[in-house]
């Protein structure tokens, strides 16, 4: 996987507060990324279940 990569945005919101959804393009794993002044913080997103939302991974 050399050159490519990993993590690809899907989703963005906001300027000062922003929010961002990044997919994992391995396992397909998507986080939330939420900035606000000079905090920040990333966590896995989680169904209703409780379980990690995964998209579809595209063959690389």
């Amino acid at each position: 996987m050399t050159g490519d990569k990993r993590f690809k945005k899907v989703y963005s919101q906001g300027t000062v507060n922003v929010t961002e959804i990044w997919v994992d393009q391995d396992t397909g794993v998507n986080y939330i990324f939420h900035a606000s002044g000079y905090a920040g913080g990333l966590t896995p997103m989680l169904d209703r279940d409780g379980k990690p939302v995964i998209s579809p991974v595209e063959n690389r």
